[in-house]
């Protein structure tokens, strides 16, 4: 999650995902994949990239998938899993194929492409902070047009109610942090508590500021519940 801004567009609607937004929510995953910006300058194959980070849930459990669209175009999705097995099994499997793939076309890609591959081999295990393998996840990725404590909030709280009406009790996401940004105080509280973080060393280069990769977990009790707002439907 980026950094939120109070004023929310004056139009939006969160919805459910549909067959008909795959190609713009893995768009906008490439889109917003370094630090809420185009991956490009990081990786460069937008394909294996939007691969391994939407093909899970579009395919698996598209019924945990939501957008939001502003004027009929999807600006930002949020992708879950009810099912950590389930996720675990394909991530095991996928891996195995999607890093066949990146060695397979290692030798075309560009210089920067190719130091990305290097941290994932051999930085990427250490630095990625542990997360819980038996609740739920889910991650947001928003355009800057559309980053706002009003949206995120109505796309949490649909996310939410939707969890509760499964029956699911616990969800964990992994955000990315700088320090002192608003986006996680914001999420605080919504009830989420830090479990671990750790800082990822890719982003050296591109920015003076320390990045943070936190994974954070949020009990969804009822009788816990904090700062619920009316969704409109």
């Amino acid at each position: 999650m980026e950094e939120l801004i109070p004023i929310a567009p004056k139009k939006f609607q969160v919805r459910h995902y549909r067959d008909s937004d795959r190609a713009a929510v893995r768009a906008l995953c490439c889109d917003t994949g370094f630090l809420g910006k185009p991956i490009d300058p990081v990786f460069e194959d937008r394909e294996l990239f939007a691969d391994f980070l939407t093909d899970y849930y579009l395919k698996h459990e598209p019924d945990s998938a939501f957008v939001v669209s502003a004027d009929r175009v999807v600006k930002g999705y949020l992708l879950g899993s009810r099912y950590p097995v389930k996720h675990q099994f394909w991530s095991f499997t996928q891996n195995v194929v999607q890093a066949s793939r990146m060695l397979g076309r290692y030798c075309g890609y560009n210089h920067e492409s190719r130091r990305f591959i290097h941290w994932i081999i051999s930085r990427a295990w250490r630095e990625v902070p542990a997360a819980p393998r038996t609740i739920g996840h889910f991650h947001i990725n928003l355009l800057p047009e559309i980053r706002s404590v009003a949206v995120c909030r109505q796309l949490l709280e649909t996310y939410f109610r939707f969890l509760r009406n499964h029956r699911v009790k616990q969800i964990h996401a992994q955000i990315v942090t700088f320090d002192g940004r608003r986006g996680f105080k914001f999420l605080e509280r919504y009830g989420f508590r830090v479990l671990n973080q750790s800082e990822i060393t890719k982003y050296r280069r591109f920015t003076n500021r320390s990045v943070y990769l936190c994974t954070i977990v949020k009990e969804l009790d009822e009788r816990n519940e904090r700062l619920l707002y009316p969704v409109r439907s």
